[in-house]
């Protein structure tokens, strides 16, 4: 099993390094981590792609430090580059725009400015060579700082602290369903797409969070299931299954029990669920021939039973009687032009962090394009989904 104690990369503060070619960007990520993070060179271009590092950050706590490509690289692998980079905004939870301080805000930082602005990212501008220069910051946003010799690093690094707790995410994932005393159920099938000598994220943070709720659970897969609910003097409060065996599952499982999924609890975890509850509809409007993408945010070895590629696919077109083209996706691709396709099918999400799921959905509601997750698809295609939202009032009334 994983190590309950370690913080997901998905649950860390997202801190992101930005600027043109040559201001020091790669040198203040260094100085910031107090480790050789990125490669420092004074040959412009010397970071060619975002380097994403998870580590402790004090004060901070628990992060993912990225540093990107400058954002005046030019020709067309340049422009590869930058729009590489701008797509790290789409998951930076802070913006760190570091400006050389001997040359000033140039039109590229300005235009980075009011990108982060419209993106609605919290950010700091790092004036940085401040030993080469009497330039001071200007607003509290700003600071100007020196990489070379230390000079506020640590006070950049106390306003990113104080950034992040701003923003602090306190939500859980199952925890306010549960009371003290109350015990949980969770369904973890063990097949041959399941880890070797491990559990998956989703299942690991869910005993977690039972767990700091006060409350107890049991693990089992679907064929020793019946027998768990049978030993139990009480009814559980909640059973929570893998979405691939809501089928087998919603069988053994009386109604006066409350069914959801790993899935459908991230959804809500990530901020997705209402669009993914009303997306989810969508199937019996589908044309034979459409484009239909599903997509993943972890990459993994495909196995032949794979859920996203094999699983959810044959069920589509079982349920609907026709055919489609599907597109799939998994890590940190994701389309910019979602115009094409007439349905996103989106995993849980548990290796991507908050704004960067909402960055997807909110991407799909401008384009019109109907939007759902695997759980929540699959509860409706076995037709207990108002069942599976049960435990979620606000939810299932939409049903």
């Amino acid at each position: 099993m994983a190590d309950l104690n370690q913080t997901p990369s998905a649950n860390r503060v997202h801190i992101a390094f930005f600027g043109k070619r040559n201001a020091g960007k790669s040198s203040v990520v260094n100085a910031v981590t107090g480790q050789n993070i990125s490669i420092v060179s004074d040959v412009k271009g010397t970071t060619t792609d975002p380097v994403q590092k998870a580590m402790e950050l004090l004060p901070l706590g628990p992060v993912v430090i990225i540093d990107t490509p400058g954002m005046d690289d030019e020709g067309t692998v340049g422009e590869l580059r930058v729009q590489r980079a701008r797509q790290v905004l789409n998951k930076a939870d802070i913006a760190v725009l570091v400006i050389d301080g001997t040359v000033g805000k140039s039109a590229e930082d300005l235009a980075l400015q009011k990108l982060i602005e419209k993106k609605g990212v919290p950010y700091i501008i790092v004036l940085n060579k401040a030993d080469l220069g009497g330039f001071k910051d200007e607003n509290d946003n700003e600071i100007a700082v020196s990489a070379k010799t230390g000079e506020h690093i640590f006070e950049l690094k106390e306003k990113l602290a104080a950034i992040a707790a701003k923003g602090q995410n306190t939500k859980v994932i199952l925890g306010d369903l549960l009371e003290r005393g109350d015990h949980v159920v969770l369904v973890t099938p063990i097949d041959s797409s399941a880890p070797k000598g491990r559990m998956i994220l989703p299942q690991v943070q869910a005993i977690r969070d039972i767990l700091d709720a006060g409350a107890t659970c049991s693990v089992t897969q679907v064929e020793e299931l019946a027998g768990v609910l049978n030993g139990l003097k009480t009814p559980p409060k909640l059973v929570v299954t893998d979405s691939q065996a809501f089928g087998k599952v919603k069988q053994i499982v009386p109604e006066r029990i409350k069914l959801t999924s790993f899935s459908i609890l991230f959804a809500r975890y990530k901020g997705v669920l209402e669009t993914a509850v009303r997306g989810a509809a969508a199937i019996e409007n589908l044309k034979a021939g459409d484009r239909i993408l599903i997509s993943e945010g972890c990459t993994h070895h495909r196995q032949c039973g794979d859920i996203g590629t094999v699983k959810l696919p044959a069920w589509i077109r079982k349920h609907t009687g026709k055919d489609f083209e599907f597109e799939f996706t998994s890590g940190g691709g994701f389309p910019e032009d979602l115009s094409p396709y007439a349905l996103i099918v989106h995993c849980g999400g548990c290796m991507l962090n908050e704004r960067e799921m909402q960055f997807r959905q909110s991407s799909a509601e401008e384009k019109g394009v109907p939007y759902t997750n695997y759980g929540i698809l699959i509860a409706y295609i076995n037709g207990i989904l108002k069942r599976s939202l049960a435990p979620f009032d606000e939810y299932a009334s939409m049903i």
